[in-house]
């Protein structure tokens, strides 16, 4: 059965880069990207994602349908870098708006951790360790950021936490 990582950290805490750096050995890789270039900031640090990435991954935008997108991957694909779980989260509020409480695509991400397509590793935001944001959309964010890490980890073979570029294993074989 395809195991699943789970990389979680800070902002800037190098969850990307061990993420590429665990995908090394595969033969056969894609890199499911969910960040939208919807100004320019944005706009750079995906072209910088690019030109961080091996170029023998197989990159699939997926800024809504993660699960679909996993699902169409190639019966030879030996893993799959996820990246990352709160700009998509991010993305489906965008969508769905503030006062939305299920997410379908959400639901079909989760059931697709029961049998992965392939091996897995996913990277995400860990959002609950700050102070506690002074909006209600904020909150409902960080809420299910939370939530969906906290379902993500529980599916997780291995959960690592990245602190200033050093990785902290949670859970599982370092």
């Amino acid at each position: 059965m395809p195991a699943i990582t789970f990389i979680t950290g800070g902002a800037r805490s190098g969850k990307s880069r061990y993420a590429l750096a665990l995908a090394r050995d595969y033969a056969t890789k894609a890199f499911v990207a969910t960040a939208e270039p919807l100004d320019d900031e944005m706009r750079v640090r995906i072209a910088r994602h690019k030109r961080d990435r091996d170029p023998a991954f197989t990159t699939v935008e997926a800024p809504r349908d993660v699960a679909a997108a996993l699902a169409a991957l190639p019966a030879d694909m030996e893993g799959a870098v996820i990246d990352c779980l709160t700009v998509w989260l991010s993305n489906l509020l965008q969508e769905y708006g503030p006062d939305a409480t299920t997410y379908p695509e959400l639901e079909r991400f989760l059931e697709l951790l029961a049998a992965p397509p392939c091996d897995l590793i996913v990277v995400s935001n860990e959002v609950g360790m700050g102070i506690v944001p002074d909006n209600a959309m904020a909150r409902h964010f960080r809420d299910l950021a939370g939530s969906v890490n906290e379902k993500v980890a529980a599916l997780s073979d291995r959960v690592i936490l990245m602190v200033s570029g050093l990785p902290l294993v949670l859970k599982g074989n370092g």
